[in-house]
């Protein structure tokens, strides 16, 4: 999008767990100021790329580079600290505690209180800390719409809200860039569309970079700048998404050799229904799985 140097470069990156290969030489950038969507069937590798970014898991081979440093073998608190927020496919909140402290726990790198400065409250400088920063938090309240449940306890929300709390939570850490593992996963429309938008405003108007693994096609095409396809932790497939979307091999992985065969004379006539027919692929993978 904008400056010469990637926000975030991976270079020839693979992931094996005990013979079994999750990735296999993956390359690819993002740009600052970029949304870029991670897509593939169920198993390709998209979260365990993620992982990797994030510094969840350790890549066998390759390099990751974020802002011009490489931060290969770099722990995840310090990949936080260089500002790489994220959220987990699986909710990840602190079900005990209420919205607001769960937003706050993604303040905790940014405070630079001390056991001293911290007893010595309010003559050391803890309190003002402590305003600035959840005045912070309640400007992310107020963009996600959740002021009305800021008090509540977080395992007794429905699912929909707890995604929307795990999001403030990753950007209540300031972050350049976010890693959105299945934003929209398990939603309604309505939910969906919100969700979407909040996706959208944070990079347009946020200004961070957006890594985001998602299975609606219809929300990838429709948001993303460009798009990267694995399948069986192979990168098939990287461009704009009417692009990829139209690309063989991509075909090939979601709909199966003849599928994407008979799909050809569809297209011919203006009626290609590839999106849709990932989106019922992916589906039914998942009531298979269930």
């Amino acid at each position: 999008m904008t400056g010469d140097r990637p926000l975030v470069e991976v270079r020839d990156v693979s992931l094996s767990f005990r013979g079994v290969r999750a990735l296999s030489h993956v390359s690819f950038h993002v740009d600052k100021g970029e949304l870029f969507s991670i897509i593939g069937p169920n198993g390709a590798g998209k979260t365990s790329m993620l992982n990797c970014i994030s510094g969840r898991y350790t890549p066998s081979d390759g390099a990751i580079y974020f802002a011009g440093r490489e931060i290969t073998r770099l722990k995840p608190n310090a990949r936080a600290a260089l500002g790489i927020g994220r959220t987990f496919q699986n909710l990840a909140l602190f079900n005990h505690m209420t919205v607001l402290d769960n937003i706050l726990v993604g303040r905790h790198h940014l405070i630079r209180s001390n056991f001293l400065t911290g007893a010595l409250y309010w003559f050391g400088g803890a309190e003002r800390e402590e305003l600035k920063h959840r005045r912070a938090v309640e400007e992310i309240i107020d963009f996600l719409e959740i002021s009305h449940i800021r008090k509540a306890i977080a395992g007794t929300l429905p699912y929909g809200l707890r995604k929307r709390v795990e999001l403030a939570r990753a950007l209540a850490l300031k972050p350049d860039l976010i890693l959105l593992d299945e934003p929209m996963a398990g939603m309604n429309l309505e939910e969906k569309e919100d969700m979407a938008r909040y996706v959208i405003d944070i990079n347009e108007e946020w200004g961070t970079t957006v890594v985001m693994i998602e299975h609606d096609m219809g929300v990838v095409v429709d948001i993303s700048h460009r798009v990267m396809v694995l399948d069986f932790g192979r990168k098939i497939a990287e461009g704009e998404p009417d692009a990829v979307m139209a690309h063989p091999n991509v075909k090939k992985a979601y709909l199966g050799e003849d599928a994407a065969a008979d799909e050809a004379p569809a297209e011919a006539d203006g009626r290609s229904a590839v999106a849709p027919a990932m989106a019922t692929a992916v589906s039914g993978s998942r009531v298979a799985a269930q």
